[in-house]
């Protein structure tokens, strides 16, 4: 039997009390945590971590079941460790495999994701391929949408308490979720779920009863929660209950592997430990690295303006696929690409032999857009980003029309008022770095003022417009 929470009493002494977990709370072999307390320093603390499972005699039957182990299964393994940060417990995983291939039941994987913002971006994606990977294999996948928990905000990964969204907000985001997931998904194999269906139900009292699972001493096992506390940066009540809340979801859905973020962790171990409390076989759990974006640093991220969004026109994102790093596009391809592992490694093998990794990068970039746009748009999109390299115009540029006072427009309002940029200080900044060019030719002189004529407007590499310039009358 594991050991959890201990009791911090008063003794003139410093002591260490463990009291055993209960039943549902079987760890595996270590202690869950122990708080020592006395005289000295609270911050004197012994933490073990164990995260619940489902062993020993708590086990459901059907898991305690052994089914062989056959070459399906290891291949399955295989397609299921391709990419992955952590799969937690492995063994349970392939035990798993082995009962759905022995059986004909598909297992039931779990993505929840809250629709914070209206568009999903290629980092999103990651986990989407994992799971459309396993749908071809058999397996049934659920996308859940966190409409209710996107009404408390997640705090993972945060060192402020994060903002939660209004209810117009989960809707009109919710709205686009799918629609954009199901270009990645089979529909025909995704069950699409709302966690506001149980979570709704559960009401005060079944609030109360599900929150008398965790302990706060586990609770603030959490970095973030444990950086926060030791910073003096406040703790809303409210963000315990995202975890939990999360949790319970794979409780309602009985689902067999939830997957996220390495972010994540703790909130999908949080399953494995309510499903456990609730005498359900536990979920295993897979995590995928967080994708660096395009300046090969941050992770994917709109607000750092790093990222792809997979609704983004066809040449945008080729273009931007082409702009990564020759290092980054080998991650890039094992996160994204479903081209076999073998075939990749060979081409890497003939990059490092002398191959240009140009020829590589137009691979990804096709294989990209063409899972988003059509093979048509990937054609057009690689003619598009050669004719760029060679100083040509693209033909599908957009066409503007701006009014200037007798003195002229000055360049960094044309390129605003464009929208070629998102301020006037963008403007001048791109300016001096020698980014902009009018009609091919790069201008240097800040002050430049255009008073009336029809111009080709260059930012960086892919942005232009055909801009007119009309004196006011």
């Amino acid at each position: 039997m594991g050991s959890c929470l201990l009791e911090k009493g008063e003794p003139a002494e410093p002591t260490l009390k463990i009291v055993p977990c209960a039943t549902q709370g079987m760890c595996l072999g270590r202690a869950q945590s122990a708080e020592y307390s006395g005289a000295e320093s609270a911050s004197h603390m012994l933490i073990f971590t164990c995260w619940p499972t489902m062993s020993h005699q708590e086990k459901a039957p059907e898991a305690q079941s052994v089914h062989p182990v056959t070459d399906r299964v290891k291949e399955a393994l295989a397609i299921t460790l391709r990419g992955v940060e952590e799969l937690l417990p492995e063994a349970e995983w392939v035990r798993k495999l082995a009962r759905s291939e022995a059986t004909g039941v598909p297992l039931r994987i779990k993505l929840g994701l809250d629709p914070t913002a209206p568009d999903i971006h290629l980092g999103h994606t990651v986990v989407l391929n994992k799971l459309r990977q396993l749908q071809d294999i058999g397996h049934q996948v659920i996308f859940l949408i966190g409409d209710f928990t996107s009404l408390i905000g997640d705090p993972s990964g945060r060192n402020t308490t994060r903002p939660p969204l209004t209810p117009e907000q989960v809707k009109a985001n919710a709205e686009t979720y799918y629609k954009q997931a199901s270009l990645v998904l089979d529909p025909a194999r995704t069950e699409i779920r709302y966690n506001s269906e149980w979570c709704d139900a559960l009401g005060a009292r079944g609030m109360i009863q599900l929150a008398s699972r965790y302990t706060v001493a586990r609770m603030m096992e959490r970095n973030d929660f444990h950086e926060r506390f030791h910073a003096g940066t406040s703790i809303s009540v409210h963000e315990f209950l995202y975890p939990l809340m999360q949790g319970y979801d794979s409780v309602a859905l009985k689902s067999d592997l939830e997957l996220g973020g390495t972010d994540q962790k703790f909130n999908l171990l949080m399953g494995r430990h309510l499903q456990a409390e609730y005498g359900q076989e536990a979920q295993c759990i897979l995590t995928m690295p967080l994708l660096v974006g395009l300046d090969g640093v941050e992770k994917m991220s709109k607000s750092k303006q790093n990222y792809i969004g997979i609704s983004e026109a066809p040449n945008e994102m080729f273009g931007k696929l082409m702009s990564i790093s020759d290092d980054l596009m080998w991650t890039y391809f094992t996160l994204l690409s479903f081209r076999p592992l073998d075939e990749l490694a060979r081409l890497q093998a003939e990059c490092q032999s002398g191959r240009n990794p140009r020829d590589a990068k137009v691979m990804l970039g096709q294989e990209i857009v063409t899972r988003f746009h059509g093979a048509a748009a990937a054609e057009a999109a690689l003619d598009d980003f050669n004719n760029r390299a060679r100083g040509g115009v693209p033909d599908d540029i957009p066409e503007v029309t701006l009014s200037a006072p007798a003195e002229g427009l000055g360049i960094g309002a044309l390129l605003k008022q464009a929208g070629l940029v998102p301020s006037s200080s963008e403007a001048m900044r791109l300016v001096e770095q020698g980014g902009v060019r009018i009609d091919g030719d790069v201008v240097a002189d800040k002050a430049l003022r255009l008073t009336s004529g029809r111009f080709v407007i260059q930012v960086g590499k892919r942005k232009f417009a055909r801009v007119t310039v009309a004196a006011l009358s």
